[in-house]
């Protein structure tokens, strides 16, 4: 069991380390005559893309991605499916595993080096190795893909909390996301993320935050009642991004403060028959199937483990020691981890979306 796949009909497997030579993934299910261009696929890369400011890890890397298997290409560089498994690659350019050597036998408190070496007996110290969040480009990669399978499907996501400073719900605005180096909606409040992150980066320690993924367009039915729910697959999907440490959909863990009057997405006949809720504390989802409503799901992502204050550690050979970690790293990871965010809960759709068009026959 390589653990190295996610998804059913939609799957993808991720190959590559933070310091080897190239990462990867191998996208399988594709449905063949999909229409989709590099450009749309390197246009989320560079979202994710590390070195685009100071609040992120300053590792340059220009996240090419090449695709290698899976598609013809049409005179106008169109790209067009086969059916066939879709390889892409991204090469790693900027590594510097020199700044890595003083944990090469220290772990680093909070980091998965020492869960690491408990289960393999072996790590790759350089940047983390597979537990680095350079991983994650290939899945932004593969969600790309994703988006195009579901007719009309847009998923888009914001940092709505850094630390303990939330947006303000009622200036919410996605015009504002692209216009900040925090993906935030909420103009006043990423000035004061700006000031919060400056004194952070400059003390050498990170933060948390907290990513909300919206995906419209979600057609009903999508999901199964038992062990294959879309809300219980769009949480491992986005629990398995690294530094991921809660997930909730809808009102989430608020709901348990909320009576069943003000739970309950009231509903009524729309001008065209179909039926309109009131209301979406289920975030889209009721007894693991889609609603047709906005699907709504929130992750919260620890501070970064690589930091320069000094903690308290042991290393491999059971010495106590103290861990203060060089190189470049992001002082608020959360930022990097919006497009992955909407990656995974693309990937989840579209799974369901096959899933569900190969069960009913209805897309």
């Amino acid at each position: 069991m390589s653990h190295n796949s996610f998804g059913h009909l939609f799957r993808v497997t991720t190959f590559g380390e933070s310091h080897g030579v190239a990462i990867g993934c191998i996208v399988d299910g594709t449905p063949p005559g999909l229409r989709f261009t590099r450009a749309e696929v390197q246009s989320f890369l560079d979202k994710r893309r590390p070195g685009q400011s100071r609040y992120t890890t300053q590792r340059q890397e220009p996240d090419t991605v090449e695709i290698l298997s899976g598609v013809m290409e049409e005179a106008d560089g169109t790209l067009v499916a086969t059916g066939t498994p879709i390889a892409m690659e991204i090469r790693n350019v900027d590594q510097r595993s020199k700044d890595y050597s003083d944990i090469a036998r220290r772990y680093r408190p909070g980091h998965a080096d020492i869960s690491y070496d408990m289960k393999y007996g072996v790590r790759d110290y350089r940047g983390g190795g597979r537990s680095s969040a350079r991983e994650t480009a290939t899945r932004v990669a593969a969600g790309a893909i994703a988006r195009k399978i579901v007719p009309g499907l847009q998923v888009r996501a914001a940092l709505v909390q850094i630390g303990s400073r939330a947006i303000a719900r009622e200036r919410f605005d996605w015009a504002e996301v692209d216009n900040n180096p925090f993906f935030c909606p909420d103009a006043e409040t990423a000035v004061l993320w700006a000031e919060d992150l400056d004194k952070v980066r400059k003390s050498g320690s990170s933060i948390g935050a907290v990513v909300e993924v919206v995906a419209e367009g979600v057609p009903p039915g999508l999901g199964a009642p038992l062990y294959g729910k879309l809300d219980q697959d769009i949480s491992g999907n986005l629990m398995s991004i690294n530094a991921v440490k809660g997930v909730e959909i809808g009102d989430g863990f608020l709901a348990a403060t909320l009576s069943g009057e003000e739970n309950a997405d009231e509903i009524r006949i729309g001008p065209d028959g179909k039926p309109v809720f009131l209301s979406n504390h289920a975030g889209g989802i009721l007894g693991g199937i889609s609603t047709g409503q906005p699907v709504i799901a929130r992750f919260a992502v620890k501070p970064t483990s690589s930091i320069l204050t000094p903690r308290r550690s042991i290393d491999a050979d059971g010495q106590e020691v103290d861990v203060m970690t060089k190189g470049r790293h992001d002082p608020c990871v959360g930022i990097r981890a919006v497009p992955i965010g909407e990656a995974m809960v693309a990937c989840a759709i579209a799974d369901h979306y096959l899933r569900h068009r190969g069960q009913t026959g209805r897309g």
